[in-house]
C-alpha cells in the first residue's frame, strides 16, 4: 500500500480530485492531510471524507511546529507516508523534511516554470503577472521539491492558450481545469516509479 500525504493551504479542489482519482484503487491511500491554516477549506473536505474512505485525518500546524521542529518530520515517518503531495500548499518545505524524503516531495505551480516562479508567485499574483506581460500561454508545471521555491526537477507541463482578450481570472479558470485534469495521473506515474 503506498500512502500519501496531502498538504494544502486553500480549499483544497486539487487534494480531492487527487483523493477522487485513487478512490477505487487497492494499493494507493490518502493517508493524511495536513495544513498550515487553521480554516482551509481543504479541512471539512478531508472530514466530509475523500473517495472511498469516509475520513482522512487531518493535521494542522504552526509555523513554529514546521520550521523550528522535527515534528512534521517524524510524522510523516513514523505513519509510512511513501508520497508528500503539495496541492495548494504556499510554504517553502524546511530543509529537514527535503531531505528526509528526497524525491518524495511533489508540487503544482499554477504557470510554465522557470517563468512566473519563486517566492510570492502563487494563485492569482502567477495569473496577473502573465496577463501583464502579455504572454501567450500560460499552464500548469509539476515538480519534485528541493529548498528552494519553484526551483526542483520538473516532472510534467501542460500549456493553454492565453488570449488577448484574457483576464487573470480566465487564466485562472484554464490553468485550474488543466490541475485537474493533469495532477492526479502524474501522482499515479510518480507513485509507479517508487520501488522499494
Amino acid at each position: 500500500m503506498k500512502r500519501i500525504a496531502l498538504f494544502a493551504s486553500g480549499s483544497g479542489s486539487n487534494a480531492e480530485k487527487i483523493a477522487d482519482y485513487f478512490a477505487d484503487s487497492t494499493n494507493v491511500e490518502i493517508t493524511l492531510v495536513a495544513t498550515n491554516n487553521p480554516k482551509a477549506g481543504v479541512i471539512e473536505r478531508a472530514r466530509r471524507g475523500f473517495g472511498r474512505q469516509t475520513h482522512v485525518p487531518v493535521l494542522v500546524f504552526d509555523r513554529t511546529t514546521f520550521y523550528e521542529t522535527d515534528r512534521i518530520t517524524e510524522l510523516l515517518q513514523k505513519q509510512g507516508i511513501d508520497l508528500i503531495v503539495l496541492a495548494g500548499f504556499m510554504w517553502l518545505m524546511p530543509g529537514g523534511l527535503v531531505q528526509a524524503f528526497p524525491n518524495r516531495i511533489i508540487n503544482i505551480h499554477p504557470a510554465l516554470l522557470p517563468k512566473f516562479g519563486g517566492k510570492g508567485m502563487y494563485g492569482h499574483f502567477v495569473h496577473e503577472a502573465v496577463v501583464a506581460a502579455n504572454e501567450t500561454e500560460s499552464g500548469i508545471t509539476i515538480h519534485y521539491v528541493n529548498e528552494r521555491y519553484d526551483e526542483g526537477q520538473i516532472i510534467f507541463q501542460a500549456s493553454c492558450p492565453v488570449l488577448p482578450t484574457d483576464s487573470p481570472e480566465d487564466v485562472a479558470r484554464n490553468v485550474q481545469a488543466l490541475e485537474h485534469r493533469h495532477y492526479p495521473r502524474v501522482v499515479a506515474d510518480v507513485l509507479q516509479t517508487m520501488n522499494y
